[in-house]
C-alpha cells in the first residue's frame, strides 16, 4: 500500500547550475522527501534532465529526485532502464521515474521523432513500462520483446536498481489514466494548467476503476498531486476547485488546502511547484507548510 505521506518540490532546469543546486539544497535541508525536475530535451535554454538529476543527488544526502516527467518519445526504454538504476546505484537509492508518453508533440517532431497519435502514445507507454521492469529484475532472463514501437532482442537484465524504482505516469486522457490504473505504481498527475481541478476527481475515478479491473488495489497506485503556486505573507483565497489558477496564501493556507485535498481525493504525495523556483519558497514550504499538513493528515 502507498499510504506513505510524501512532499516535495518541482524544479525547472535552468542553465544556472549554482542555482539549481541551492533549490536542492533548500529542499533535503528542509527534510522534504522528492525533488522533481522537468523534463523537456526540446528545450535550449534548460539542462539536461538526467545529467542534472545526477548532479543533484550527488549535492545531497537524502532526498529522492525524480524526471517530472521524462519524455518518452525522446528517452528510448532500455537506455533509460540503464540511466535510472545507474542513478539509483550511485545515490544509494534515492531515484524514482516518473514517465510521459509524449507532449509538446511540435517541439518533440524538431528533433527527428516521428509523431504518435494518442493510441500510438499509449502503446509505446506499455510497452516501455514491461521493458523497464524487465530490464529491472536482478537475476533474469534475457528479455525479449516484440512490441509496435520498442522491440528488445535479448538483452541481459542489469545492473539492477539498489532499490524497487516506482514508476509514475504522467497520465491526463481517459485511455492513459486508465493504463495507469492498470500497470503503474503511480500518476504523477499534470498540473492544474493541463488538467483543470474539477476534473482531479473523476482522474482518479478512472484510475480506480481501472485498477480494480485489473485485479489490484486501487491504492496500490500512488497519486501524487501537483501545484502550481506561493507561499505568501498574507492571506490569499486559495482553492483547488475550479479552472487553474495558481494557489497564493499563507502556509496556513496552504496546510488546510493540501490536508482537504488529501481527504477528499487518494493523494498521498504533494509536489509544491513554486511560481518563482526560489529556494526561499521551498524553505517556506518545507518549513511551514508540511509539518502542519503532516498533522492535519494524520487526523
Amino acid at each position: 500500500m502507498r499510504d506513505d505521506l510524501l512532499f516535495g518540490v518541482a524544479l525547472t532546469p535552468t542553465t544556472d547550475l549554482a542555482a539549481d543546486r541551492a533549490f536542492a539544497a533548500a529542499a533535503d535541508e528542509g527534510g522534504l522527501d522528492l525533488l522533481g525536475i522537468q523534463d523537456a530535451p526540446f528545450a535550449p535554454d534548460q539542462l539536461d534532465t538526467f545529467v542534472l538529476a545526477g548532479d543533484l543527488l550527488a549535492h545531497t544526502d537524502k532526498i529522492s529526485v525524480f524526471p517530472d516527467v521524462a519524455s518518452l518519445p525522446l528517452r528510448p526504454p532500455a537506455l533509460l532502464a540503464k540511466t535510472a538504476a545507474a542513478l539509483d546505484i550511485v545515490s544509494g537509492g534515492r531515484f524514482e521515474l516518473a514517465l510521459g508518453a509524449g507532449g509538446y508533440w511540435d517541439a518533440i517532431t524538431q528533433l527527428g521523432v516521428p509523431r504518435r497519435s494518442p493510441r500510438e502514445s499509449n502503446v509505446a507507454l506499455e510497452e516501455a513500462v514491461t521493458i523497464l521492469r524487465a530490464l529491472w529484475a536482478d537475476g533474469g532472463p534475457a528479455v525479449r520483446v516484440e512490441g509496435e514501437f520498442y522491440s528488445v532482442a535479448g538483452a541481459h537484465p542489469g545492473p539492477a536498481p539498489v532499490h524497487p524504482i516506482e514508476i509514475w505516469v504522467g497520465a491526463q486522457g481517459p485511455k492513459s489514466l486508465a493504463l495507469t490504473g492498470r500497470i503503474a505504481d503511480g500518476w504523477a498527475a499534470p498540473i492544474a494548467t493541463y488538467l483543470p481541478y474539477e476534473k482531479w476527481a473523476e482522474a482518479n475515478r478512472v484510475i480506480d476503476d481501472a485498477a480494480v479491473a485489473a485485479g489490484r488495489n486501487p491504492r496500490a497506485v500512488r497519486r501524487i498531486a501537483q501545484i502550481v503556486g506561493t507561499v505568501t505573507e498574507t492571506p490569499g483565497r486559495p482553492r483547488l476547485e475550479q479552472g487553474a489558477d495558481p494557489v497564493r496564501g499563507t502556509a496556513p493556507e496552504w496546510a488546510v488546502l493540501l490536508a482537504k485535498l488529501g481527504g477528499e481525493l487518494p493523494y498521498t504525495g504533494f509536489l509544491f511547484m513554486p511560481e518563482d523556483n526560489s529556494p526561499a519558497q521551498v524553505t517556506a514550504f518545507a518549513r511551514d507548510v508540511v509539518p502542519e499538513a503532516r498533522r492535519l493528515l494524520a487526523r
